[in-house]
């Protein structure tokens, strides 16, 4: 297919977000967490595009646009479409996109709420409805039948896939298909040379099934961040520890090992019910002159910026406070999907020079 996936520090047209519901999962705090994307829709806005999707349960288009713009938006890098949607993981209902002889593709994975934990009969769909708007100009979307969620993949640009067998492997997502199959899968459609699979990391609360973006990330070709833990008396210990030795192991697209970068594991934190929940600061997000951090008013957010600024060089690293977010067992990576540039003009650069574009959905 000749497809070619590109990472996420390559050039961005845009970063989609799916705002949340005032009827959904958020409901008990919904004001909060609309503040939290707002944040966020601001800090991708003053460096790039940010394409919104409005559901019909959350504020009028241009009572958005007004509130983004008063928390210091860029008006004219705001986009918002009316679109039906489930939830905010943006990350794993839209789209992931591919450059294809010299032009992008958007394929359009199945998603099931994570190996039907939740409903995503809407998420699943939003995809083609907002090409159905006119979301994506001349970008066109390819239809896959095969579960992939973005949150569970990671990529170098240079033909490395990393990921984790508990998620890519789940029975719940490609029954009939063993690690074999879903390279033989993936590698055409994603420009692939080789899969790298992790055996170990997983944190309590997380509803994924073990998703790479909340426990290894690439921030070049031969960097990886990933999540550790240094309390031994801490339930991640071990299973952490037996991820950084999987890691060591590994070796880069030439043959070296990779430089890893341990990021210390944020306090405990528990949603009312005492549910541990499964915050960390891998599930950054990589964007045009920035690195966006989550953070939670831990102790350890500073040693995880002071971290990961080494990592990206000519790149603000920003932390934005996502204690709301992990209350639905997500952070900042999860509700957010970048799309790449155009690898030249005229190829349907998603970049708006007028006008915010405010479409709503018939379907």
């Amino acid at each position: 297919m000749n497809s070619h996936l590109p990472p996420e520090w390559a050039p961005q047209a845009a970063v989609m977000l799916t705002w949340p519901r005032a009827d959904g999962d958020f409901a008990n705090c919904h004001a909060e967490a609309e503040d939290t994307f707002v944040r966020i829709a601001v800090a991708i806005s003053r460096r790039q595009p940010v394409h919104i999707n409005l559901n019909d349960s959350g504020p009028a288009p241009v009572e958005l646009l007004e509130r983004l713009v008063a928390g210091g938006a860029r008006h004219e890098r705001v986009r918002i479409y009316q679109v039906p949607s489930d939830d905010v993981w943006a990350r794993d209902h839209g789209p992931i996109t591919v450059q294809r002889h010299g032009r992008r593709v958007h394929l359009d994975f199945g998603f099931n709420g994570w190996g039907g934990k939740f409903p995503a009969e809407r998420d699943n769909a939003l995809t083609r409805k907002l090409a159905v708007l006119g979301a994506w100009e001349e970008v066109p979307v390819e239809t896959q039948d095969f579960v992939l969620e973005g949150g569970a993949i990671e990529v170098d640009g240079h033909g490395t896939l990393l990921t984790t067998e508990r998620c890519l492997l789940a029975p719940t997502r490609n029954p009939k298909l063993d690690r074999a199959g879903i390279e033989t899968f993936l590698k055409p459609r994603l420009g692939l040379q080789r899969v790298l699979w992790l055996r170990h990391g997983d944190l309590l609360g997380d509803d994924t099934d073990g998703h790479i973006d909340t426990l290894a990330r690439y921030c070049d070709p031969q960097t990886i961040a990933y999540q550790a833990c240094e309390d031994r008396d801490d339930p991640h210990f071990e299973d952490l520890a037996a991820m950084a030795d999987e890691l060591r192991a590994l070796r880069d697209f030439q043959g070296q090992p990779y430089h890893l970068v341990a990021l210390p594991l944020p306090a405990a934190m528990h949603d009312d019910d005492g549910r541990r929940l499964p915050a960390g600061y891998a599930n950054f997000l990589i964007i045009n002159g920035a690195v966006l951090v989550p953070i939670y008013g831990a102790p350890q957010d500073a040693a995880a910026l002071a971290a990961l600024r080494p990592c990206f060089p000519g790149r603000e690293v920003i932390g934005i406070d996502c204690r709301w977010l992990i209350r639905q067992s997500g952070s900042l990576h999860c509700v957010t999907m970048q799309i790449p540039a155009a690898i030249a003009q005229g190829t349907g650069n998603l970049v708006n020079s007028g006008a915010p574009a405010v479409a709503r959905s018939s379907l």
